[in-house]
């Protein structure tokens, strides 16, 4: 394993950011991510087959970092992509085909799909030396992009390939929160024994899945992580690109940890408006105050409820701050239980692999209330945190 350049864990901290006020944790040094330091990598990368793992997140400015790695001669000689395709126009769970990239002409490799189909076959991990993450991930254990490249470690472990990631900021990386996965429920959406929002990088999540021997086999893969200097687990980073299609806002974002569960649900989480993920409804709860009509819309072709008026609540004019202090908010499932009316037809078996624990649902059908459910993963979190921190390359 190698860590090239400098972070705020292992060099002295004015070297890498400047805080406007002293213990405020809030840098007024731009962050700098991993694919925008190619004196870090190139070297490493020179003469080399690469592969990119990355989409439409992977850019640094307005110019790809396929784009960089070609201006520096470097030899990129196929692109994985994930989740959502390379140029990240797809809905959520839609199959993404293989192809050709229209801008570059390199060969796509999609990466999401069937079991099959997550692993590169045995020919193009033949045609490449090194595999490269390149990636905005939001931390959380059920967001796909981290699954992916913990199957691309996999695969370059077994073909005796390297693998480098260029480090970004986790925009929910200044918590931790959530049961452990119980690894039974392991899935598309759940691949490694991490709380729900697990505070992590991609490089973090790398070095730890190395480190703790989550791998196939408990073996190691040869990893280099370029960090993203002038950063912190505290630095609130707005995120230059949307990750998907209906993550279009940090408010979103920060919503996701306690939104995505009624994915597991007939209520809409706002797919097929303008705010997903920013407010919640459905036909049957009809003494909310608020009303929308999910529609199709690119991203969201077929949204839950498509075309009946929901009844619901409006979560946009939540301070952020406020979001982020909460945590996991499960008062909005809660709320959504009680009014819909279902019983235990109310969810589907995906919500055991959302939130990664067997008796969580029944907890919400016998009343708890949010507040206890939390408590019961109290333990999970501090466990996590200690686990966790001989792999930190930021500062807390």
């Amino acid at each position: 394993m190698a860590i090239v350049g400098c972070t705020a864990a292992n060099v002295d901290k004015n070297q890498t950011e400047t805080c406007c006020e002293q213990d405020s944790g809030v840098c007024c040094r731009k962050p700098v991510v991993g694919a925008a330091q190619p004196e870090e990598y190139v070297p490493l990368l020179k003469g080399k087959r690469v592969a990119l793992f990355s989409n439409h997140t992977g850019t640094v400015g307005d110019k790809h970092t396929v784009d960089i790695l070609r201006e520096n001669g470097v030899n990129v000689v196929t692109l994985f992509s994930p989740e959502h395709g390379f140029r990240g126009t797809a809905d959520a769970g839609e199959h993404v085909s293989s192809s050709i990239d229209g801008p570059t002409g390199l060969p796509i490799v999609s990466l999401y799909g069937s079991k099959a189909q997550r692993i590169p076959s045995k020919e193009v991990l033949d045609g490449l030396d090194v595999i490269v993450c390149d990636i905005q991930d939001v931390g959380l254990r059920f967001y796909t992009y981290y699954c992916t490249m913990i199957d691309l470690m996999n695969a370059a472990k077994s073909a005796g390939k390297e693998f480098v990631v260029f480090d970004r900021p986790n925009p929910n990386g200044m918590y931790v929160d959530g049961p452990i996965l119980d690894m039974k429920y392991s899935s598309g959406v759940g691949r490694l024994p991490i709380p729900v929002v697990h505070g992590l990088t991609l490089g973090e999540i790398a070095l730890m899945a190395n480190g703790e021997g989550w791998l196939q086999d408990g073996s190691q893969v040869p990893l280099t992580v370029v960090p993203v200097k002038n950063y912190t687990h505290q630095t609130r980073y707005e995120l230059p690109v949307a990750p998907s299609p209906n993550l279009k806002s940090m408010k979103a974002i920060y919503l996701y940890p306690s939104m995505c569960y009624f994915e597991a649900t007939p209520v809409s989480l706002g797919r097929g408006t303008d705010r997903p993920f920013e407010m919640y409804g459905h036909p049957a709860m009809k003494k909310s105050g608020y009303s929308f009509t999910p529609q199709s819309l690119p991203g969201a072709k077929e949204p839950p409820q498509l075309g009946k008026l929901c009844y619901g609540v409006d979560l946009g004019g939540l301070d952020n701050e406020e979001i982020i202090s909460r945590g996991i908010d499960l008062s909005y499932l809660i709320d959504a239980y009680n009014q819909v009316g279902l019983g235990d037809k109310f969810f589907r078996s995906f919500f055991e692999l959302l939130i990664g624990r067997g008796d969580i649902r029944k907890m919400i059908e016998d009343g708890r209330s949010a507040d206890e459910i939390k408590a019961t993963w109290a333990d999970d979190v501090a466990k996590f945190k200690e686990q966790r921190r001989p792999y930190l390359l930021y500062e807390e």
